[in-house]
């Protein structure tokens, strides 16, 4: 069986397509102002990959975001199911789940089928999302992968008692004037966003293992902020952790077929 899923962020639309339970190609669109475009663009791109056509696939799932908005698809998949889904394909053994994306971050407690049982999400607020990290590398001065690198090469604790990105941003010119080291304010910019995240994954309580799943997976910076905050020794990263609620998707479209 042909299934595509289809994840409409705030900043991306990704796809993928499965066979038979097999990950055989993936898209990427930006997503604009048009999520029906980037959706249709996303699964043509994975398509293509595939060397297949869009009559060969027999449901396609969607979520994100956008998920409304993709007038294909079979099944609308609730976010938390996907990210669920898609962590417990990657690792059966996870039991807590927590997807960090540009816009929002969530957390799910999942059973052993990946099946959400417990699911939080944090308020509608950059600073515990990707856009955080992207606009403090712009008042830094930095891009994003240089803010992950900054980030390792300090060890010093500075408080970020900001709620938000403007005042986050006006912190962050203070240390700044303070001729603070740009190492040591990303590192402190990194343990302010994992420490909301992890504030979060502790209302739903925290699993041995757990599976970090969305773009910002892809930060070092972030991910050694998190084991720091969770005081655990590895967290369970795929390779493309931004296809991770895709990949759900179209294992919820095939379950539902």
């Amino acid at each position: 069986m042909i299934t595509a899923g289809i994840d409409c962020g705030a900043q991306n639309t990704k796809a993928i397509v499965l066979q038979d339970g097999e990950i055989v190609a993936k898209g990427l669109a930006r997503t604009g102002f048009d999520p029906q475009k980037a959706a249709a663009d996303a699964l043509g791109q994975a398509l293509a990959a595939a060397g297949m056509f869009r009559t060969e696939v027999q449901r396609v799932g969607g979520t994100g975001g956008g998920k409304h908005a993709i007038d294909m698809a079979d099944d609308v998949v609730d976010d938390s199911r996907a990210m669920s889904k898609g962590a417990n394909f990657f690792f059966p053994n996870a039991r807590t789940v927590v997807d960090v994306g540009a816009e929002d971050g969530r957390a799910a407690k999942i059973d052993e089928t990946g099946n959400p049982v417990d699911f939080v999400c944090n308020e509608k607020c950059a600073a515990g999302a990707g856009a955080f990290i992207e606009a403090m590398a712009r008042a830094l001065e930095v891009t994003i992968e240089e803010m992950g690198r900054l980030s390792l090469m300090s060890d010093k604790k500075i408080p970020m008692n900001a709620q938000c990105v403007i005042f986050a941003e006006s912190e962050v010119v203070g240390l700044i004037h303070a001729r603070t080291d740009k190492s040591d304010i990303s590192k402190a910019i990194h343990d302010s966003m994992a420490g909301r995240i992890v504030s979060m994954i502790r209302r739903i309580g925290i699993n041995p293992d757990v599976a970090l799943l969305g773009g910002v997976g892809r930060n070092p910076g972030f991910r050694a902020a998190m084991l720091g905050r969770l005081k655990i020794e590895k967290i369970f990263i795929p390779d493309e952790p931004e296809y991770g609620a895709a990949l759900g998707a179209a294992i919820v479209a095939a379950e539902e077929a």
